[in-house]
């Protein structure tokens, strides 16, 4: 069935797909997934990165429709016990779906031909998943959630294709950020890792024995490598780039 929804994605000549000189930085890419999420009649997105974690999976955001913020589901989606999850969406080339409880389908019976419908990591809203792959070597997904969602056959192949696009560029652009970003050291990871737990300087330098002077000098190194605007944004920037999980 994969090689069949394959076949039927390059075989579209999808309206919804952009050309490649038309992405230059992240903004440009959220955008065009708001763009995305629009005609499918989403109210929100995220576009993920697969990593290998052991033998298993994990999914590593890099933007949602908050950027540069993180939005919950993006945090839901990307959580501690998401694994089979992350192992689905790297194993499959088939669009995946679930629909929120007590709703109707949003996909017609066309679409579902070319569809998993999934066991849902988190409810609340139904789900679309496009899998998708740049050059063979990084794999991720784009994930659009709302309950007006309306997807036909056609609909369906156009937005798999221009998530394909998008994803291609994008990691185009994570690969030339990270050839300029400067490297970071194991305690400014671990600071920010903390950081994005939720605890504030004081409790950091008491779980890595540091003083808080010093807890907080590795905060302002990570955000100026990070080019961010303080350490929040210097979090969002290191779980967009999978630095941190």
């Amino acid at each position: 069935m994969n090689q069949m929804v394959s076949a039927k994605f390059t075989d579209q000549t999808p309206e919804l797909s952009h050309d490649r000189d038309e992405i230059g930085s992240l903004v440009e890419a959220v955008d065009l997934c708001h763009d995305l999420a629009e005609k499918l009649g989403a109210e929100g997105f995220t576009l993920l990165f697969a990593a290998a974690q052991g033998d298993a999976r994990r999914l590593v955001p890099l933007f949602d429709e908050t950027f540069p913020g993180i939005s919950s589901l993006t945090r839901a989606l990307t959580g501690p016990d998401t694994a089979n999850f992350g192992r689905q969406v790297s194993t499959t080339t088939c669009p995946m779906w679930w629909r929120a409880k007590g709703a109707a389908s949003f996909l017609d019976a066309s679409a579902r031909v070319w569809s998993i419908e999934a066991v849902p990591p988190v409810t609340g809203s139904s789900i679309i998943i496009f899998p998708v792959s740049s050059d063979g070597r990084r794999n991720g997904a784009i994930v659009f959630a709302g309950n007006d969602m309306s997807i036909d056959e056609d609909t369906l192949c156009e937005a798999h294709a221009a998530c394909f696009e998008i994803f291609a560029q994008v990691a185009q652009l994570r690969k030339q950020d990270g050839n300029t970003q400067r490297p970071m050291s194991k305690r400014e990871l671990e600071c920010l890792r903390l950081t994005a737990n939720g605890l504030t300087s004081d409790e950091i330098a008491t779980a890595l024995g540091l003083s808080v002077h010093t807890a907080n000098q590795y905060l302002t190194n990570s955000t100026q490598k990070l080019n961010a605007v303080n350490r929040i944004h210097a979090v969002a920037k290191a779980l967009r780039c999978g630095m941190i999980a």
